[in-house]
């Protein structure tokens, strides 16, 4: 059984991988099951996606026509994805999407957001939110803890006879590159550019600003700490 499930992995991944031994045939087979209900759900789904899609149960996606997806995607249960934008949704090959996780492109419907473009190999923690209003890059092979939020998107508050709501909003949009770990419970805000290979620390805020390369960045905002070498 192991090896026949390493081989479809493989083949749905299109990288070689193997299951620890350590678990037992009985959860091997519930999982088969639900990732095989997954599969039919995805099925069913009218998105334009380039191969295997799994969907899970109580997944609610909006504006379809604006997706695309490629090989091998996953969207855990209970997401809410809704992808009414100027540019939609991009979505890359072996991408897993958390369960609990909310992706909203546009704040209103009178002026709609930008959207989203997520790389291959990505894996999006669960209860994450995703405000993709100025546009949110994320470069191949970037991995998101839990909780973490996107807000690419700011209200304008300089008028004092006008309430906030009201005056308006300004977008910068943020590019996360690739081969990123970003810990639980992020914040990141508008006009952040983080380069490829940083780490940011859990808990920490990433506000406007450049995050070079290779750099490890924690607090409230965040900081370099120290450099991956």
């Amino acid at each position: 059984m192991y090896k026949l499930v390493n081989y479809i992995l493989k083949k749905i991944r299109g990288k070689s991988f193997e299951l620890d031994r350590d678990i037992s045939p009985t959860y091997l087979l519930a999982m088969i099951f639900t990732r095989t209900i997954m599969l039919i759900r995805g099925s069913f789904t009218f998105c334009c996606h380039g191969g295997f899609f799994f969907r899970g149960k109580g997944v609610v996606i909006k504006a379809k026509n604006k997706i695309r997806l490629g090989e091998g995607v996953s969207i855990d249960r209970n997401c809410y994805i809704d992808a009414i934008s100027k540019d939609g949704i991009v979505v890359g090959n072996q991408v897993s999407i958390g369960k609990n996780t909310t992706i909203e492109c546009s704040g209103t419907l009178r002026n709609l957001g930008k959207g989203l473009i997520i790389g291959d190999g990505v894996g999006l923690g669960t209860h994450g939110f995703f405000g993709c209003a100025g546009g949110v890059e994320i470069g191949n092979d970037t991995i998101f803890g839990n909780f973490v939020s996107l807000h690419s998107e700011n209200h304008i508050y300089d008028d004092l006879s006008i309430p906030i709501r009201w005056q308006g909003v300004s977008r910068i949009g943020i590019k996360i590159g690739r081969n990123c770990w970003i810990g639980a419970t992020v914040t990141i805000l508008d006009g952040a550019i983080i380069e490829d290979g940083c780490i940011i620390a859990a808990g920490s805020v990433v506000t406007k600003g450049h995050y070079v390369s290779n750099g490890i960045y924690g607090g409230v905002p965040a900081n370099l700490l120290k450099k991956r070498e």
